[in-house]
């Protein structure tokens, strides 16, 4: 078996059992927690939550991903990249702190200026473990980052569902993600077992920047366009509403950010290994576009198809107005991991200047088409971002296909037809959920039956069979 391989198995094992296990028990969690809290309450963390995303951008300023493509990387650099993102990170935290009483009246929420003022702080703790992280995902070692997230989201998750069932609200979610990140901080800094040197590179801070900057930049208008819809909904339409939303985009999120994070964790630093190699470059490339499609396409269909019965029996009646949001994020974000896989492969050749210019191409069109939906409502600005994502495939595939030879067409041929196999397995389905039958029993047979038909279709197929040995290599390794 090649490096190569070998280390792809040992990468998407450990990724995927650190997602899956604590994104299941996370997912837990959440339920708990939704059953004890009201919409609102999540409405109103969520109306923040585009201030931090873009803080953490700047902290971060695509300085670990420069650090994880340099394959001959210092302790001056490390330590170079740490203190720059500790020094962000402080700054970050003393404006929010300061800006607190005024984005609590932007929302006419009082509550918000102390809750801000919380995650400020906890934000600045995060800065100090961005380097470790880096650290560890350029080794390709996702085994002791799966042991840390999982032990983590246990731990804040058994605080968070305590604080709910003792009337805390709010805070409950606020202080949960608090103990998360300083107990991962701390995990962190014991495993790697690196602290940084008394030194601060210019020549490190110039190359990093140099690299990270572009990321930054283009990282910033993904995360304003992310978050965007967060705060029109949270200043425009009520918390119940942003938690309806929130609701439903968050489990849209879970299996796709789940398989797209794994597959971009790690595919970037495998790829960096070979990026002076462009004809493997591309056939791992698209091996990973067909074999992620695979997965992906028939995962958000059944998702999209369960949606109805899946928060009836998990959430209970009270989150009923979630379920048109989840089934249109599932056609959404069905298709994220194409275009992370086209910016990954513009980042491996050094090409952040490309993806800085795709992403204010594609930022500019979106945030138009969610602003003229505004006044059409919650759903339509949701279905913009559904048809965004369709004109994002298009834009983010152009470098690729000018450099490579693989454009659209050609990307479409090697997924398209997983997209088709996956929407005629969940139509029994999908017709079942309009029977009069109980939740649990239409959720099993049908599911059953979805997969079934999945199965036959793609059985004989050599992407498949590549997944199934994959799978039998990491298990039985």
């Amino acid at each position: 078996m090649s490096e190569l391989k070998e280390k792809t198995i040992s990468g998407v094992k450990w990724s995927a059992i650190g997602r899956f296990s604590t994104q299941g028990i996370g997912f837990i969690i959440g339920l708990i927690l939704a059953r004890l809290l009201s919409p609102a309450d999540y409405g109103v963390v969520g109306m923040v939550g585009i201030f931090f995303a873009i803080a953490q951008t700047f902290i971060d300023s695509g300085f670990g991903s420069a650090l994880i493509r340099k394959t001959d990387c210092t302790d001056a650099d490390y330590s170079t990249a740490f203190y720059f993102n500790a020094i962000v990170g402080l700054l970050c935290c003393v404006i929010l702190s300061c800006a607190a009483p005024f984005i609590a009246d932007f929302f006419n929420t009082p509550i918000l200026a102390d809750i801000v003022v919380v995650m400020s702080v906890n934000m600045f703790i995060g800065s100090l473990s961005i380097v470790q992280g880096a650290r560890l995902t350029a080794a390709i070692d996702f085994k002791s980052q799966a042991k840390i997230n999982l032990v983590t989201t246990i731990l804040s998750g058994i605080l968070g569902i305590t604080m709910a069932y003792n009337g805390f609200g709010v805070w409950s979610l606020v202080w949960q993600g608090v103990f998360a990140n300083i107990l991962r901080t701390i995990f962190l800094l014991f495993v790697t077992r690196w602290y940084p040197k008394w030194q601060f590179s210019k020549e490190s801070f110039k190359y990093l920047f140099n690299f990270g900057s572009k990321i930054l930049t283009a990282s910033l208008l993904h995360t304003i366009y992310s978050n965007m819809t967060t705060l029109i909904i949270g200043k425009y339409y009520t918390a119940k509403d942003l938690g309806y939303y929130s609701r439903g985009e968050s489990m849209a999120n879970l299996p796709s950010t789940n398989i797209t994070g794994i597959l971009g964790s790690v595919t970037y630093p495998i790829l960096s290994k070979i990026q002076d190699d462009d004809k493997r470059l591309i056939q791992v490339y698209r091996k990973y576009i067909a074999i992620t499609s695979m997965v992906i396409f028939f995962g958000m269909f059944l998702l999209a198809a369960l949606a109805k019965p899946l928060i009836i029996t998990l959430l209970t009646d009270k989150w009923l107005e979630s379920v048109i949001y989840l089934q249109v994020f599932c056609f959404a974000l069905m298709f994220d991991h194409i275009c992370q896989l086209n910016l990954n492969i513009l980042y491996v050749k050094g090409r952040s200047d490309l993806v800085l210019r795709l992403e204010v191409i594609k930022k500019t069109i979106s945030i138009s088409m969610i602003i003229a939906a505004i006044p059409f409502g919650v759903l339509a600005i949701c279905i913009a971002r559904a048809i965004y994502t369709q004109i994002a495939i298009v834009i983010n595939t152009y470098y690729t296909g000018k450099l490579f030879g693989l454009g659209y067409m050609q990307q479409v041929k090697d997924f398209f037809k997983y997209f088709v196999y996956s929407l005629f397995a969940v139509i029994p389905l999908y017709i079942l959920t309009f029977v009069d039958l109980n939740s649990i029993l239409v959720m099993v047979l049908g599911s059953g039956l979805a997969i079934f038909i999945y199965y036959i279709l793609v059985r004989k197929n050599p992407h498949f069979l590549e997944l199934i040995q994959l799978i039998r290599s990491s298990v039985f390794k």
